[in-house]
């Protein structure tokens, strides 16, 4: 079979629904890996909470993150990495703006930084749990642009903050509201998406639309699944990515959707 490009999303599709990576989905990204595929996560995560899954893995190809905003290959200098950001001005009058707009927590990232507007009493598996002075999320210490930016907010103020972001920075930044059911928005830079980081890619590895596979369940995919040659929705993917996906899976993240489609549609079985 001709060598496939093959992007996966984390969150939904890749994880089942404790995070974790099931011992079939290892077991058939590797016989993917040792067929010639390219396997690459794409993923709107950060890089410090999808480096241990790239690991768990073994990859050594480029992994995308912050929905396209940041190219790289962990632990490994790539001379064609790269990361986009959008202005450090759109997450000040965000600080600002915070008890009028509903939001409970600021996240602010690169590709090694995070800083975090945090109470003292927040858990959530996306923020850290412990965050030092130099961490803090102020003007003065957000001193570079971000590449992305995560906020929690008030579930009543999930649309008007939305619109509100878009009505004042719509030239800046992405906006994208998470289908969980914790209220979290992100921004990304204006123009990015999960696709830019997948054409990249496939550039980088002179391999032909026709020949990526995609794999995604939420809004934040929708780009990388109409980019895709084969862009194929999880069987527990949102009404929206369905209807515009070439295939969905037979089963959902909980029951190894995934691997059970690329096993068959790769013909791995052994």
């Amino acid at each position: 079979m001709k060598q496939k490009l093959i992007a996966l999303d984390l969150d939904g599709t890749t994880l089942d629904a404790k995070s974790m990576l099931t011992n079939r989905t290892k077991l058939v990204l590797e016989r993917a890996k040792q067929a010639g595929h390219i396997i690459s996560i794409v993923t709107g995560r950060p890089y410090r909470i999808s480096a241990n899954y790239y690991d768990e893995l073994h990859l050594k190809t480029p992994m995308i993150n912050f929905n396209g905003a940041l190219g790289h290959i962990p632990h490994h200098h790539w001379k064609k990495e790269y990361q986009k950001t959008f202005s450090r001005e759109v997450v000040i009058s965000l600080l600002e703006n915070k008890s009028k707009l509903g939001i409970q927590v600021i996240a602010a990232e690169a590709k090694d930084t995070i800083l975090i507007d945090q109470p003292q009493n927040f858990r959530s598996e996306f923020f850290p749990t412990a965050v030092s002075k130099q961490q803090l999320l102020t003007k003065d210490n957000l001193k570079n642009d971000p590449a992305a930016a995560t906020l929690l907010i008030n579930k009543e103020n999930e649309t008007t903050t939305a619109t509100w972001i878009k009505e004042n920075f719509g030239s800046e930044v992405e906006v994208g509201i998470w289908g969980g059911p914790a209220p979290i928005i992100e921004l990304e830079p204006c123009g990015i998406s999960k696709a830019f980081g997948l054409e990249y890619l496939a550039h980088s590895y002179q391999i032909s639309r026709k020949n990526i596979i995609a794999f995604g369940d939420e809004h934040n995919d929708q780009e990388m699944i109409e980019y895709a040659g084969i862009g194929i929705a999880m069987k527990n993917g949102t009404d929206q990515i369905k209807s515009i996906a070439d295939d969905i899976t037979k089963f959902d993240n909980q029951h190894d959707g995934m691997a059970d489609y690329l096993e068959n549609y790769l013909q791995l079985a052994k």
